[in-house]
């Protein structure tokens, strides 16, 4: 297990805020590491980085998906993304070098898991 491995297990899911965690290097476009059983296909990481470089203003009007499923938008700026659907929310927090994709159960309050993405 890598450090950020360790750190996705460590620092996010002992919160118990959210539910599964991806980091996902910019430069090189893959996930670098992820919590257990989350897979994130290759295709919905570069749609991730592509949603904060060119296309966070039709994210915000239209949504985005991920995993095969449509999440609407609650909140997005140039740092992060806030997207639920009737099941699920997910988290998307950029940084220079990475983003952190995070989902959460629906009935979990939701700023609270924001406020757990966003710390790590």
């Amino acid at each position: 297990m890598n450090e950020l491995q360790a750190l996705l297990n460590d620092a996010l899911l002992r919160t118990k805020h959210v539910e599964n965690g991806a980091i996902i290097d910019i430069k090189q476009q893959k996930v670098c590491a992820s919590t257990s059983g989350f897979n994130v296909p290759p295709d919905d990481a570069l749609n991730l980085i592509y949603a904060f470089h060119q296309n966070l203003l039709q994210v915000r009007r239209g949504g985005l998906f991920f995993k095969e499923k449509h999440y609407k938008s609650v909140r997005a700026d140039k740092h992060s993304i806030y997207l639920q659907n009737p099941d699920r929310g997910l988290i998307v927090v950029k940084t220079k070098t990475f983003i952190l994709v995070a989902t959460y159960k629906g009935d979990m309050y939701p700023s609270v898991c924001v406020e757990a993405v966003e710390k790590l």
